[in-house]
């Protein structure tokens, strides 16, 4: 295929397509084509910029897509200025999504494309289950592990997490992969590992972990240092250094209290990589009806972080530990009950998990859009075509 170029950091496709060298549409253009010339009907970009027309106007599975494909075929040849027989069937789309190939390009092409937009400063580490594929040898599902940036809404990294390998071997892989550098990690009580946390010291970034059983040591460390004090009759209390901060957060007939008290009295006796601070988080919950709270429960959880208290306040803690779980919401949530991807059956080859992929890309091309709520985005695509053409065009601005 040959192009001319047609504007500054534009270019024309042989179709004669305007695009952006930088966006989706350019970029599609140098994935691995591994199907033999004869029968080919439909180019790799093809198929793959009409999956993401149909996912971004509210398509979800091959068969939906497919169908989509057929009712806005004259809308989609115009813009891509194609003329096609008739448009590709599910087979097709199913057919191209399992080859392995696709996987990895994919993967990295949507790491590349949100890694170059705006970024924040707060990246969520975590995994999920596709339970959308065939189970493993071993009867447990498919997972993948991802680095989300909950600010801008994006997931930087994805890769699969095989067989043999578990969210702790694959951790690092995934953040190198992520570009770290100067960010904040969150995670779970499972990313708690050394190794980890040096990891993320070496790519110039910083980590906030809850702390659980699974550090035994530590663990019981934290819980001592801030458990209340008794002291004996003639004896003055143990000098601290605690700072805390509280945010209350009220709606749907709950009150929520989140407390954050912060210390750095462990940080010459716990052998841990970047160690600044621990911390003790309460969450505690009132259930209100008519203004007389009628249930309450309360969680408390213990943490490492190797943010410096000069540089970062429990204040500021307190939002970073909270902003983790941006992920579910803003990724996972969104991925299975609006996108359909765990109840979207895809068995054969790896096309679950490029669609996991396309997926993420998918949430971030909304989120660029400034819209919040990924449904209604959806159905403002599918009113307004065009407009999700341009968005795989451009580059991110």
């Amino acid at each position: 295929m040959e192009y001319s170029t047609v504007g500054r950091g534009q270019e024309i496709s042989a179709e004669g397509v305007v695009y952006d060298k930088g966006s989706i549409y350019g970029r599609l253009q140098s994935l691995t084509d591994l199907r033999k010339a004869r029968g080919k009907r439909y180019s790799l970009t093809t198929v793959l910029m009409i999956v993401l027309l149909g996912k971004l106007s509210g398509a979800n599975s091959p068969t939906e897509i497919a169908e989509w494909g057929v009712y806005h075929q004259s809308e989609v040849e115009a813009l891509l200025r194609i003329k096609l027989k008739r448009m590709p069937e599910r087979s097709t789309y199913r057919r191209i999504l399992a080859y392995k190939v696709y996987e990895t390009e994919v993967e990295r092409l949507v790491g590349e494309y949100n890694q170059d937009g705006e970024r924040g400063t707060i990246c969520a580490l975590d995994g999920k289950a596709l339970l959308g594929m065939s189970k493993r040898e071993d009867g447990t599902p498919e997972y993948a592990l991802s680095v989300y940036d909950v600010t801008a809404g994006k997931t930087m990294a994805q890769i699969e997490v095989g067989n043999k390998e578990n969210e702790i071997t694959k951790a690092p892989e995934v953040l190198r992969l992520a570009k770290i550098e100067g960010k904040v990690i969150t995670g779970d009580a499972l990313h708690t590992q050394k190794r980890l946390a040096q990891t993320i010291l070496d790519e110039q970034g910083d980590y906030v972990f809850p702390v659980k059983e699974n550090q035994p040591n530590l663990y019981k460390n934290i819980r001592s240092l801030f458990a209340p004090e008794y002291p004996k009759p003639g004896f003055g209390k143990i000098q601290t250094d605690f700072l805390t901060a509280q945010k209350v957060n009220k709606g749907h007939g709950r009150i929520e209290i989140r407390t954050i008290t912060t210390s750095e009295m462990l940080n010459a006796y716990a052998a841990w990589p970047g160690l600044a601070q621990v911390y003790r988080l309460e969450r505690e919950f009132q259930w209100r009806r008519q203004g007389v709270c009628y249930k309450t429960s309360r969680e408390v959880e213990f943490g490492i972080t190797s943010l410096v208290r000069e540089k970062t306040s429990p204040r500021q803690l307190l939002e970073i530990r909270r902003a983790h779980w941006g992920i579910e919401t803003g990724s996972h949530y969104r991925r299975d009950v609006t996108l359909k991807e765990d109840a979207t059956r895809f068995t054969i080859g790896h096309g679950a998990r490029v669609l996991a992929n396309i997926h993420n890309l998918v949430l971030a091309l909304i989120r660029q859009t400034g819209f919040l709520n990924a449904a209604q985005a959806r159905r403002f695509f599918a009113a307004h075509l065009p407009r999700a053409f341009s968005l795989l065009t451009t580059p991110f601005s």
